[in-house]
């Protein structure tokens, strides 16, 4: 039978109706090939990138397996970071909204661990977390996975990257060899097959094809620049699309310290966020820039995982990603929610073999554009405009707005007259 909408899995009404309320219609690819396989128990490795909506496709299996008076833990998620443990946990309890009593638990570093023990003891069936934290409480006997039913590895080869395979190793010898694990990873190295070898039953591999991981509505540029270029070719492109919402990825720390400085200094609105930055500042940082306080923000690959803001307008890659992957996943954060999207790259000389790369495993049409002068800022800005006219025109209902022009021109003015006026006052605003 095909998929086309989330009435054809055999799931509870409750996860139903909290799917509606949460806008979603049709499943996503990643979710249309896991869903019915976890749901008949089987263990999975789910190819997909970030942005797919992987947490719906295992969230949902989870929460059809719980059963509510048992209130020990049933089911754990183990994730790479703090933000997406929360991200996780979150998106799980819109989707068990309506099954009552159902209490579900991040657990993560940065938090005082007493709240968490103090929880834990209430009853919880789903527990998600990071592999330091989540040992920690197993070590001090607050957290028993003896009647653990489902375990999900979420972005596995990014835990292993972090060092974490001795971890969730530790973890998944505390859980029962009868479990059913979910593994799910933007890629599948031989570390993590071997993973899967150890501690998975005859897992079915899913991947969702390049074809389908690809975001149609990114317009992705490269620039040829130097490095000591970059920040006034980043400054100038700022400008000339006027961002109210933009992320920059860059691939150290001292990096990103070194980009919000001089960003600050020239009077933008920004902020950074990596690993050594503490939990709190990052916490306060996200939620100002999901609040659109500040308009752009500086990050590291990694801690950047997590993020799901929707208006995401622009992603600059400041420094040319190492891993082709991550050039997939950065781009990803943008064009959320049918939104028109773009994604700017640096290149330098050297990186061009890279680059070909890239283009070649994502299957991306980065095409080559030039740092605008002055002279060409004007056109872009245009362009722009005509975009977000096309866009309005498509997807709008104009009666009432097309009404009040043919009356405004009846008078003393064209409409081309009309338009004029109002592409200055748009570009002036």
């Amino acid at each position: 039978m095909s998929i086309t909408t989330f009435d054809d899995f055999n799931i509870s009404n409750n996860i139903k109706k909290a799917v509606k309320d949460m806008g979603f219609e049709e499943p996503s690819a990643i979710q249309k090939i896991t869903i019915p396989e976890a749901l008949k128990g089987k263990d999975i490795i789910g190819q997909a990138q970030t942005g797919t909506g992987k947490t719906v496709a295992f969230g949902i299996p989870l929460l059809q397996k719980i059963f509510i008076k048992d209130k020990s833990p049933q089911a754990i998620v183990i994730c790479p970071t703090r933000e997406l443990s929360i991200q996780v946990a979150n998106e799980i309890s819109k989707l068990g909204s309506n099954i009552k009593k159902l209490k579900v638990l991040p657990v993560y570093g940065g938090q005082p661990i007493g709240r968490q023990i103090r929880v834990l003891k209430k009853g919880v069936h789903i527990v998600i977390g990071t592999p330091g934290r989540i040992l920690d409480h197993i070590e001090r006997g607050t957290l028993d996975l003896i009647g653990i039913e489902t375990v999900v590895l979420d972005e596995a080869d990014e835990m292993l990257d972090m060092g974490f395979r001795e971890d969730i190793e530790k973890i998944l010898r505390h859980t029962p060899k009868q479990r059913q694990t979910l593994l799910f990873s933007a890629t599948v190295p031989d570390e993590i097959k071997r993973i899967a070898k150890f501690y998975q039953r005859k897992p079915e591999f899913l991947k969702v094809s390049s074809k389908q991981m690809t975001v149609p509505e990114i317009t992705e540029y490269y620039y040829n620049v130097d490095d000591r270029q970059k920040l006034d070719a980043l400054c100038r492109l700022i400008d000339v699309y006027d961002v109210d919402l933009g992320l920059v990825f860059c691939n150290t720390k001292r990096r990103v310290d070194y980009v919000v400085r001089r960003l600050k200094s020239r009077g933008y609105s920004v902020e950074g966020i990596h690993g050594d930055i503490d939990q709190k500042n990052r916490d306060k940082v996200m939620n100002k820039f999901r609040r659109g306080d500040i308009e752009i923000l500086i990050a590291t690959d990694v801690a950047a995982r997590g993020i799901d803001v929707p208006n995401v307008e622009i992603v600059f890659n400041y420094d040319l990603p190492q891993n082709p992957e991550y050039y997939v996943h950065r781009i990803g954060r943008t064009a959320r929610a049918g939104n028109i999207g773009y994604a700017f790259t640096f290149v330098e000389p050297k990186e061009h073999k890279l680059l070909n790369n890239i283009r070649k495993i994502t299957k991306s049409k980065i095409k080559k554009q030039q740092i605008p002068d002055f002279n060409e800022m004007n056109n872009i800005k245009n362009k722009l405009i005509f975009n977000e006219i096309k866009n309005t025109i498509k997807k709008e209902d104009l009666k009432e707005y097309r009404r009040a022009i043919k009356d405004f021109t009846k008078k003393d003015f064209t409409t081309l007259e009309v338009a004029a006026a109002l592409l200055k006052l748009v570009k002036e605003e």
